[in-house]
């Protein structure tokens, strides 16, 4: 589902006399459907700005991040901007560590959205996202709130529910139970196991060990990835 092969990456910093910090050097790895792969290394290593790198939130310097998408493989680093937007709408999820929303948008609403930009039926979007979210232990009393109006916890359940909300062929998580409680944690593992069961590949980081070993296939050593300094 996912081949990353040559990957490089370096920040320039303008506001500091255009200084550059190598980050990654020929990064490559690769995600099978049914599989988690778990990005490893130590905390600031690059784990997250690895994901931003495969999503297109960040532009590689040089390589290749291929998707299989509608029966074909697409290069995000060099694919038009449409392209890339139907491959995040279609094939590829991404559950960062931060709700990103638009305000006093209700909760349901939030996690409706990936479906409706399907096609789903309004309804029936709504239907989902209120089972998702009440299997996440979201009260049925905040569901027609904004998620601007909940604890830390709660909004990162919104985001998870967000995230699995569309049946996402390659999905991306970035420390999704750094916030949750024991139940909840587990409730994630659920998840991330049926997602492998019907064929998703993921890519993940996760900090805590517990979780981690329970869904884990294989482990990506990102230090050995990082560019010299």
């Amino acid at each position: 589902m996912l081949r990353v092969t040559g990957l490089d990456k370096t920040f320039t910093l303008h506001l500091q006399g255009g200084r550059t910090i190598p980050v990654f050097h020929q990064a490559g790895f690769a995600v099978r459907a049914g599989e988690c792969v778990v990005l490893a290394g130590a905390s600031g290593v690059g784990k997250s700005t690895l994901l931003r790198l495969v999503y297109g939130n960040y532009k590689a310097a040089a390589g290749e991040v291929w998707v299989r998408h509608r029966d074909a493989e697409v290069d995000l680093v060099t694919a038009d901007p449409r392209t890339v937007f139907a491959v995040r709408r279609e094939t590829m999820g991404y559950v960062s560590q931060f709700l990103r929303c638009l305000p006093r948008v209700p909760a349901v609403d939030v996690v409706a959205e990936p479906l409706l930009a399907l096609g789903v039926a309004r309804d029936e979007a709504r239907v989902r996202a209120r089972v998702l979210l009440q299997r996440l232990r979201i009260p049925s009393s905040h569901l027609d709130l904004a998620p601007a109006t909940f604890s830390g916890g709660e909004q990162q359940r919104v985001n998870i529910a967000r995230g699995f909300a569309h049946p996402y062929p390659l999905l991306l998580l970035d420390e999704p139970t750094a916030s949750l409680d024991a139940a909840n944690r587990a409730t994630v593992v659920e998840l991330i196991q049926e997602a492998k069961a019907r064929g998703a590949a993921l890519l993940g980081i996760f900090h805590d060990a517990d979780v981690r070993d329970r869904v884990a296939d294989r482990f990506v050593d990102v230090e050995a990835m990082r560019a010299a300094a």
